[in-house]
């Protein structure tokens, strides 16, 4: 029934999943077959640890095998210091869960999208906020501190500003540098208005960029660079459909609570298959405002927020013992 409903991330599909073909039954509701799932963390940031173990939950899922962790922070919009501080240890501390690393392993950190666009600037403006180290190590390693390990980075930009594929540049540095692991780092699309730049993910599968809203480009995996890819993301934008299909499932909640003469037929309304309904809406907009990508109006100050949260998260996982505190001292 043509594309599905847009997401990067993995809970989404795993709840679209579950919504499809997992009802609730005299057992409760079961996960899928090679799919497991486990919920962690507070109100302030929920963290969610999916992992994909088989061929058969590949399939059922859509996504490969491996594990993904998702950041929930409702807060994370708001201009909230302290939030902001929990939310770079939390980020830290799921990134050395799912990070090899050992003091000599050198990391290659790849701010993937475009500068000139915002809401697809966060790659770019993480690699800004990073320790990079590499060079202080190989040149003047006196002056670093013990446990700093050596990072570098490269925003390559997009095809259509370079004329040349991110996978492409960041392959060519790999066979130069041989980093031992690539972190890429790019803005992601949900199905889920609410979780638009208040959700962080992590895979250890690599990425698609693009694949959320239709423009996918080439894979940064192990099978495409040699090398293990960790990739991390936020969701920036929704699509119109998308958006439209929430706004109708809260007015239909909100008429049966208010009406119980036509609760039945607005229950019918909300029982549509979810992916039956985004198609149908998609194909309704499609003659007005086409392929519509929307973000929320404060998106410049958002991504200049949430881009500092997973940089100083990756300067706190990359380097042992550095801190909040230590971090200016080496970002300029």
């Amino acid at each position: 029934m043509g594309r599905s409903i847009r997401t990067d991330l993995v809970m989404e599909a795993h709840e679209l999943l579950k919504e499809n073909e997992f009802r609730q039954g005299p057992s409760g509701m079961r996960e899928p077959p090679g799919v497991d799932v486990e919920h962690d963390g507070n109100d302030n940031i929920k963290v969610t640890r999916v992992k994909v173990t088989s061929p058969a939950g590949e399939a059922s899922i859509g996504k490969p095998m491996g594990n993904y962790v998702t950041l929930e922070i409702p807060g994370l919009k708001e201009n909230d210091q302290v939030l902001y501080e929990q939310t770079c240890r939390a980020l830290a501390s799921e990134l050395i869960r799912v990070l090899d690393l050992d003091e000599k392993t050198v990391i290659l950190v790849v701010g993937l999208g475009n500068w000139n666009v915002t809401p697809d600037s966060l790659g770019p403006k993480v690699v800004s906020g990073l320790m990079v180290t590499r060079h202080l190590l190989e040149y003047v390693p006196e002056q670093v501190d013990k446990g700093v390990r050596p990072v570098c980075a490269i925003a390559p930009g997009v095809l259509g500003i370079t004329g040349i594929e991110a996978g492409e540049i960041v392959r060519g540095i790999i066979d130069r540098v041989k980093p031992n692991i690539v972190l890429a780092v790019d803005a992601l699309a949900s199905r889920k208005t609410e979780r638009v730049n208040t959700t962080i993910q992590i895979a250890d599968t690599g990425i698609s960029p693009g694949s959320g809203v239709g423009n996918k480009r080439m894979e940064l995996s192990k099978k495409t660079l040699g090398v293990p890819v960790i990739a991390i993301g936020v969701p920036t934008v929704v699509d119109a459909a998308t958006m439209a299909s929430d706004t109708i499932d809260l007015v239909i909640d909100s008429l049966i609570k208010e009406s119980r003469e036509d609760a039945h037929f607005y229950n019918i309304l909300k029982n549509i298959d979810r992916e039956q309904k985004y198609h149908l809406i998609r194909e309704a907009l499609w003659p007005y405002v086409g392929d519509l990508i929307v973000t929320p109006k404060e998106i410049d100050d958002t991504v200049d927020r949430i881009s500092k949260v997973i940089a100083n998260g990756l300067n706190i996982a990359l380097h042992q013992g550095i801190t909040l505190n230590d971090v200016n001292r080496y970002v300029q």
